[in-house]
């Protein structure tokens, strides 16, 4: 069974992307801050036949996110998709936002990605397979002054994921991003359009890879 980890799975995009690829028959693995959050919605997955566990990780430190990735592969042998989906949405002018909590943003809206792809890439180099997804944002093509952090965060996104796109193909492993540029309601329908998008990115041919989609698609 092919085991799919999240990165901070909340009940919005990450819950719905954790659930499309538990419905293909992985066995997933939710990890957030909040770990009494994260088992209610592991609850669910099981509650639907589906296998899920839980394990507490902190996006925002480096060391923490390496020790999950270990953990995980150590515990099911490999991780074949990593969704990062982590992402401090704070609203803050330049002016507004203290030094401290701006290098926290960082280090949760990109700091983490950049973490999490360097401790996945060697097993899935040696698998020659695997897919890496990155929950993107619309700030990173039309970044907000009120949310600059996030804008800056986002933009690293899509910037990793279009570095790391041939150079990870070579390599069997597939890069992606869906740049989100709608909000996303936890009780609405777009948590799951945004998880097919996933899914859709992930089922891709592998001579037709894509390194990003957008949400709502452009001519929506």
């Amino acid at each position: 069974m092919k085991t799919f980890i999240s990165i901070e799975a909340g009940p919005g995009m990450g819950f719905a992307t954790a659930e499309r690829f538990a419905k293909e028959g992985f066995e997933v693995v939710l990890s957030a801050r909040s770990v009494d959050k994260t088992h209610g919605l592991a609850e669910r997955l099981i509650s639907k036949g589906y296998k899920a566990h839980v394990r507490r990780v902190d996006a925002s430190d480096p060391k923490s996110v390496a020790e999950l990735i270990a953990e995980v592969q150590k515990q099911q042998g490999s991780i074949d998709v990593l969704h990062y989906n982590a992402a401090s949405m704070r609203k803050a002018t330049l002016s507004e936002q203290p030094r401290d909590s701006f290098n926290h943003d960082l280090a949760v809206n990109i700091g983490g990605a950049l973490v999490a792809v360097q401790a996945v890439a060697p097993t899935m180099e040696k698998q020659k397979s695997g897919a890496i997804l990155l929950t993107g944002g619309g700030f990173a093509l039309a970044p907000s002054p009120d949310f600059l952090s996030i804008s800056i965060g986002k933009a690293g996104i899509r910037a990793m994921a279009h570095g790391l796109f041939e150079q990870f193909r070579e390599k069997g492993i597939h890069v992606a991003t869906v740049t989100v540029c709608s909000l996303v309601s936890p009780e609405s329908e777009k948590p799951s359009a945004v998880a097919e998008q996933f899914w859709r990115l992930y089922s891709q041919p592998k001579d037709s890879w894509t390194v990003e989609v957008n949400y709502p698609p452009v001519n929506a």
